[in-house]
């Protein structure tokens, strides 16, 4: 018995692996039918599998408990539809070529209909119309509310599920099945919504193809070979009327199945046990059933024994029903009485034990419990209370993502995505010296199911949409034909670009197209919210680390520094640095630098230009071209003296500036010109200023023009060649 189980089991494993290639086959099959004529015998073997398919279809929906567990139905429907549409051009091909479509249609033409095919023809008629005015639009209208409310019910499930794992109901791996559950639940049903317009189609295409039959076999019978009338609509009209019915019979069966399937939504079982589950639960209704059963015999002129027999039959029914409510009750009142007393001999046993020691009554609620417990009334151990402490934690980074772009995420589903995060954080490390943390993604579905946010210390930091399976192709300059795609928006820069399939790539590239994937575009965007943001990210515990580090090759230069300086200080001065896209991986000089100067003062900005000072040689090669010369555009000394008069206190007390607005936006437009004209010419934006007005102007324009470098003549290191565009007049 084993053996044949275990290769039985081997047979469909073998079979499933080569099921891609079978369904290949038939899709192939199902355009071959379309143009190729086949021959009769041929034609009979695909009209019995599509019955065949109709009834096991039917017969599975009986013993499916969930929607889900019949998630292929949709795309089975669309087959099938497609099976039998192309078995109703072959099998009219042969109509009208040959009037004769093989055994089958012969016989559902003479003997299902018993050869009249005025009959054949009113019988396909109400079988369309049963199947497209009740089973399909019913099924139809099932579906599309079905579909609604899943979507409805989607973020209070989703509550629901966060609350059972955080209270530790469930553990991570079950709320993962049961999202997944509901995800596949609103698929199915938006599928189904879809898949029932193919019946509804099918039904209205099999009416029209046989009328189209009727009327091309009697012109071909009078017209081409001669026939009367009647014996041509005699011949062609039975076998148009057969292979009607041939057609209609499995798709009145599909969609039979599909109304099962989408109307079982609270099973909890099999629908042979529900069923009868639903008429022997109460016995009242019975017995006024059979009742009306045995009233109805009694009436003159209505047949007596059929309504006597269901009569009786349907009396019995209730009666046992009855019987069985009766000693299920009675069961349950012994049962009670058995834990009642129980109970009762544990509190008596717990209070002898009080009267004999003065002390032991407290053991008597526990002794009644174990008594009540031995007798079967289990109660299970209490949950401990949630621990909200941990809901107040604020992840560094994280990114909520749709349910479509979860497969960009998953390894399990190919995804890279994590990977790539990893190499960013060693990228930020490498070009930034900032140690990002671990950076959370989890699924919302109160997004788009596209869409991803990404956020800071719980803020939105940055948005996007991803389409999985595209390309984003973005017109950096110069390309003037267009392109067929998804007009959007690049997340990282605000580029316009479009969303391309896949098979548009290498045409997108030849034409001059920048392309990427969906995957490259999230990396790129989170890359750009790191540098922006990463300031905020170096937190206190942070620098405590990196100045640990220092520690380890450098004790003498953290021990200078810590005299004069607090870790939060030394924070600011970093953060102030990473603004202005600072490399801080060269510590030992910046801690040397305000190990120096935090003697004279404790001013953060005043620290901060010093340590950029220090920095000379390493800003100085991150603004300089490839030929070495660093190009820039330099302040008027008008704007540097009047900027200078307007500044009350300096850098090491403390300042503020008290500066005509209207000669701020002029200055700022002014810059604002410069920019665009470097930009223009493909240059980075450097701007080069006096020392003592560096950071002033560096806040005044920061707001309107963060991509630009602010640098002092003190940051340019000896010997590097300075080529100035112009003067910001």
């Amino acid at each position: 018995m084993e053996g044949s189980v275990g290769t039985v089991n081997n047979m469909r494993k073998k079979i499933q692996s080569y099921s891609d290639i079978g369904v290949a086959l038939l899709m192939v099959l199902i355009i071959v039918m379309m143009v190729i004529p086949l021959p009769t015998w041929l034609i009979d073997i695909f009209l019995a599998m599509n019955i065949t398919l109709g009834v096991v279809t039917l017969l599975v929906t009986f013993y499916v408990k969930r929607a889900l567990d019949l998630s292929i139905f949709p795309t089975l429907l669309l087959i099938a539809t497609l099976f039998r549409l192309s078995l109703n051009v072959s099998t009219t091909r042969l109509i009208l070529l040959y009037g004769n479509a093989g055994e089958l249609i012969n016989a559902f033409g003479n003997f299902v209909v018993g050869g009249n095919y005025v009959v054949g023809v009113i019988m396909f008629l109400i079988l369309v119309i049963i199947q497209m005015l009740v089973i399909t639009k019913g099924a139809e209208r099932v579906a599309e509310v079905a579909a609604r409310f899943t979507l409805d019910a989607m973020p209070g499930k989703q509550m629901s599920i966060d609350a059972d794992l955080n209270s530790g109901l469930i553990d991570e791996q079950g709320a993962k099945q049961r999202r997944q559950d509901i995800q596949k639940e609103a698929d199915f049903y938006g599928a189904m919504d879809g898949a029932s317009k193919f019946v509804k189609g099918d039904a209205i295409a099999g009416l029209i193809i046989t009328t189209i039959n009727i009327v091309g076999g009697l012109s071909i019978g009078v017209f081409m070979k001669g026939m009367t009338a009647a014996d041509a609509a005699a011949h062609y009209s039975l076998l148009t009327v057969g292979d009607g019915l041939v057609g209609q019979i499995p798709a009145l069966l599909l969609s039979t199945a599909m109304g099962v399937i989408v109307t079982r939504a609270a099973a909890s079982s099999e629908l042979g046990p529900d069923l009868i589950n639903a008429f022997t639960k109460y016995p009242r209704p019975l017995y006024i059933g059979s009742g009306m059963l045995l009233s109805l015999a009694m009436i003159p002129g209505l047949p007596t024994v059929p309504f006597t027999v269901l009569g009786v039959l349907t009396g019995f029914a209730g009666y046992m029903v009855g019987r069985e409510a009766v000693m299920q009750s009675a069961d349950a009142e012994a049962g009670q009485a058995a834990q009642g007393g129980a109970g009762a001999s544990g509190a008596q046993a717990g209070q002898a034990a009080g009267a004999a020691g003065g002390g032991g009554a407290m053991n008597a609620a526990p002794a009644g419990q174990a008594a009540s417990q031995a007798a079967g009334q289990d109660k299970p151990a209490p949950v401990s209370p949630e621990d909200v402490m941990k809901l107040l934690t604020v992840e560094p980074m994280e990114t909520e993502i749709g349910y479509a772009i979860i497969p960009l995420i998953d390894p399990a589903q190919g995804g890279d995505m994590l990977d790539r995060i990893g190499t960013i954080r060693k990228q930020m490390a490498v070009e930034m010296g900032i140690v990002v943390p671990p950076i959370r993604i989890r699924d919302n579905i109160q997004i788009k199911p596209t869409e991803y946010v990404i956020r800071v210390k719980g803020a939105e930091a940055g948005r996007g949409e991803l389409l999985p399976d595209h390309y984003l192709a973005m017109n950096t300059g110069g390309v003037e034909e267009d392109l067929i795609g998804v007009p959007t928006k690049e997340p990282a820069f605000g580029l316009p670009a479009l969303w391309i399939s896949p098979d548009l790539r290498d045409k997108a590239e030849s034409m001059g197209y920048t392309v990427v994937d969906a995957p490259s575009v999230l990396a790129t965007h989170l890359s750009e919210v790191m540098k922006k943001n990463g300031a905020e990210l170096l937190t206190r515990q942070e620098v405590q680390k990196l100045t640990d580090m220092v520690k380890e090759s450098a004790p003498a230069v953290v021990e200078d520094l810590m005299s004069s300086l607090s870790l939060g200080e030394i924070q600011k001065v970093l953060q102030n640095l990473i603004r202005e896209q600072i490399p801080i991986r060269d510590l030992v000089t910046i801690f040397e630098a305000l190990a120096d100067y935090g003697k004279m003062s404790r001013s953060v900005d005043f620290l901060t230009e010093r340590a950029r000072e220090a920095l000379s040689r390493l800003i100085s090669l991150k603004i300089q071209g490839a030929d070495g010369v660093i190009t820039a555009a330099t302040l008027s000394p008008n704007w540097e003296q009047k900027i200078m008069t307007g500044v009350d206190g300096d850098l090491t007390r403390g300042w503020q500036l008290h500066m005509d607005p209207r000669d701020v936006q002029k200055m700022i437009a002014a810059i604002t010109r410069a920019v665009d004209d470097m930009l223009a010419k493909n240059l980075t934006p450097v701007l080069l200023v006096h020392p003592d007005v560096r950071l002033i102007v560096r806040r005044l324009i920061e707001g309107s023009l963060p991509n630009i470098f602010v640098v002092s003549y003190n940051e340019i290191v000896h010997g590097v060649q300075i080529k100035t565009v112009g003067m910001v007049e």
